[in-house]
């Protein structure tokens, strides 16, 4: 296991030097255990590059490899020593900004007073990100989105193996807009565009949602065709694209920002139109916006774990509290619909 530490920390220091000094180890020493990590594999693991070396594509798989393992051996022995010792339980979560903005402080609230034992440190990370250090042990829980069309669910959490999802909560997706002089909004009806109430082809929506008040009801992308979009990060950019291509045209991608602020900013500057999740509307809503729900655009937020159930007592509480919390969720500003806390 020494080894393998090493290896990590040369892959990601970048250095023998500085992953001695991250180590706390004597440079020869680390070079030492790496020598005796290639004579061990029979890979060659590192190469020389410059005044220094870089790990070969066989050094990056096992460093790679080297660190789920590690992490998940260091989880273990945190669960073990909280199980012996009776501890103070701890718990690591990792997700999305607007994620962290709403339903988590609420279920950090619950979380408090109903097991004031429970320590929770949060992390700011997008799925890949989230994922990723899951995998390693580096977190507990992981919060993910993943967007629905036509009532399928698209971009799969990465790499779920040994992973377990919980659904925790169905949100729509908004057409966000500049209100117009006189109450006219996005949704001004067209030629050939979908009146209020009217679906479209094979829109799905989950049993349970509700409207938002101030939203006027669906509305069609097409009357947007000629419009600047403002586009997110590389998922939601997709799905951008595929509503649009479905009300049949492509979208013109004026800006791209993953800042959910940034992005109504925009809209409210008259700069373009877009797309946002009920969270990112929830989590920070600009007052010079419009949002109205589209039909069959929807996005799911999971809860992963790593490792077969049972799982950590916190973590479980963690759990039925961030249901509960998107639950709350569902009866503010805009439409989201729970799930119960089904395993997906």
């Amino acid at each position: 296991m020494t080894r393998l530490r090493v290896l990590v920390a040369v892959a990601e220091h970048g250095s023998v030097t500085a992953a001695a000094r991250a180590l706390n180890y004597a440079q020869p020493s680390v070079s030492h255990h790496l020598a005796r990590l290639e004579a061990e594999t029979g890979a060659t693991l590192t190469q020389r590059s410059g005044r220094g070396i870089q790990l070969t594509d066989a050094g990056r798989l096992l460093a790679g490899r080297a660190e789920e393992i590690l992490g998940r051996l260091d989880a273990a022995e945190r669960e073990l020593a909280a199980h012996v010792e009776q501890r103070q339980e701890r718990i690591r979560l990792a997700g999305f900004a607007s994620a962290l903005a709403t339903i988590v402080p609420a279920a950090l609230s619950r979380l408090a007073a109903g097991h004031p034992g429970i320590d929770l440190l949060l992390t700011e990370a997008e799925e890949p990100e989230a994922m990723r250090m899951l995998r390693a042990g580096q977190v507990d829980v992981a919060l993910v989105a993943r967007h629905m069309q036509d009532g399928t669910l698209i971009g799969p959490p990465t790499d779920t193996k040994g992973a377990r999802a919980r659904l925790i909560l169905d949100e729509q997706v908004h057409l966000v807009t500049r209100p117009q002089p006189g109450g006219a909004h996005g949704s001004a009806a067209q030629p050939g565009a979908a009146q209020p109430g009217a679906a479209q082809p094979g829109a799905a929506q989950p049993a349970g949602a509700q409207r938002g008040a101030d939203e006027a009801g669906p509305t069609d992308l097409a009357a947007h065709a000629h419009s600047p979009w403002i586009a997110g990060c590389e998922h939601c950019r997709g799905h951008l694209v595929w509503l649009c291509q479905h009300a049949g045209f492509s979208p013109k991608i004026a800006f791209t920002t993953d800042d959910h602020v940034a992005a109504q900013a925009l809209v409210a500057a008259g700069l373009g139109v877009t797309i946002l999740p009920s969270l990112a509307i929830r989590a920070a809503r600009h007052p010079g916006i419009h949002a109205q729900p589209l039909p069959g655009a929807w996005r799911q937020v999971f809860a992963v774990t790593y490792g077969q159930p049972p799982g950590p007592r916190a973590v479980d509480h963690l759990l039925d509290i961030l249901t509960l919390a998107a639950a709350a969720a569902a009866t503010g500003p805009g439409p989201a619909s729970p799930r119960n806390g089904k395993p997906a």
